[in-house]
């Protein structure tokens, strides 16, 4: 007999995906770069997006791609270049989605995933401190 049927989900919602893009744009153009921000959901699937009109059109993709893998573990994208080194965790490396580059964070509330938040543009570092930024200034943990 089944005990559980369901779990309880969460997602980061509109407003939440809306307001980090915003504050993370305040952090990029504070910073002196031009960016591409994305928001996921906790499954990864797109929930806002925008790119600053002088970015590179690469950052787009890049940042989509940042998001959705710290939304897949729920690790930030830096660590992954630690973790595709490893032979058995080196076939990820080949997904064409994940991003083992600096720059994407899971948005977790309250101890949950809810999304993961992806910038683009800046170097590794920058990036990484723009996500912060944004989820700091929104009161979601920013793990590192």
């Amino acid at each position: 007999m089944l005990t559980k049927k369901t779990i309880p989900a969460g997602n980061v919602s509109l407003e939440a995906a809306r307001a980090l893009i915003d504050a993370a744009l305040a952090a990029t153009q504070e910073a002196g770069f031009p960016a591409a921000i994305a928001v996921t959901d906790a499954t990864g699937s797109l929930r806002a997006f925008a790119r600053d009109d002088a970015a590179p059109f690469l950052t787009a993709e890049v940042a989509i791609s940042k998001a959705w893998t710290a939304a897949s573990y729920g690790y930030p994208t830096h660590v992954w270049n630690e973790y595709v080194r490893d032979p058995a965790v080196a076939p990820l490396g080949n997904h064409p989605r994940l991003m083992a580059v600096g720059g994407g964070f899971p948005i977790m509330d309250e101890g949950r995933l809810v999304g993961g938040i992806g910038i683009s543009g800046g170097n590794a570092v920058q990036d990484e401190h723009a996500c912060m930024v944004a989820l700091e200034k929104l009161g979601f943990t920013a793990s590192s």
